[in-house]
């Protein structure tokens, strides 16, 4: 029996396609059309795997979240099981910039941020936290990880050193932000999770005093 021209549709092909497809163009430029139009089928075709774009979405947002490690909840010491799972979360969102955007809602309905959100939450009361507090973290690293995933600091400056002239007298190195700006990013991501972790400590030594 000859070999059909176009791959049987699977829903790992679909997620793959359009995952590529939003890594290449964007979020906005895709849609079920388009997607059906590189999968060479018919719109129509995808619905029987996913019944919107949305439930596609957060397919691709679970197989995302597969790289976010929060395992460190477990068992381990808490302050540990943060910095592994901000660094994870930050790398996943890094290779999918343009998916952040989705990502940065709520969970919603999606599983796989429920069941990572309910492991963190589930290792910060384990290890004494209050309910409400864990919460309150788990938020607080969420917005220092988006804020280092959606877009870039040092990258945001230009390398004309006349941009920056007498006008910002304190910026007379700004010109070379852009030029180090991995390095820049990378270091100012760690320094704030590292002063978020630390600071916690106070908190978390002033419970002993309150069980």
């Amino acid at each position: 029996m000859a070999r059909p021209r176009t791959p049987l549709l699977s829903r790992q092909l679909i997620r793959d396609t359009t995952l590529r497809m939003i890594d290449e163009h964007g979020l906005g430029e895709v849609s079920m059309r388009r997607i059906a139009t590189e999968l060479g089928v018919r719109a129509p075709s995808l619905y029987t795997h996913y019944a919107t774009k949305d439930a596609l979405l957060d397919d691709i947002g679970n197989v995302i979240a597969d790289d976010v490690d929060v395992s460190g909840f477990e068992a381990g010491d808490w302050r540990d099981a943060l910095r592994t799972w901000a660094r994870s979360y930050r790398a996943a969102l890094a290779a999918h910039p343009n998916m952040v955007p989705y990502l940065a809602s709520s969970p919603g309905t999606r599983s796989g941020a429920l069941d990572r959100a309910d492991a963190v939450h589930g290792g910060l009361t384990r290890a004494g936290w209050p309910p409400r507090t864990a919460t309150l973290i788990g938020a607080s690293v969420k917005y220092i990880v988006l804020g280092a995933a959606i877009a870039s600091f040092a990258g945001g400056f230009r390398g004309d050193r006349d941009t920056y002239d007498d006008r910002y007298p304190h910026l007379s190195d700004a010109h070379r932000l852009a030029e180090h700006a991995a390095e820049i990013d990378h270091d100012s991501f760690e320094l704030a999770l590292e002063s978020f972790v630390r600071g916690l400590e106070p908190q978390f030594a002033a419970l002993d005093h309150i069980r």
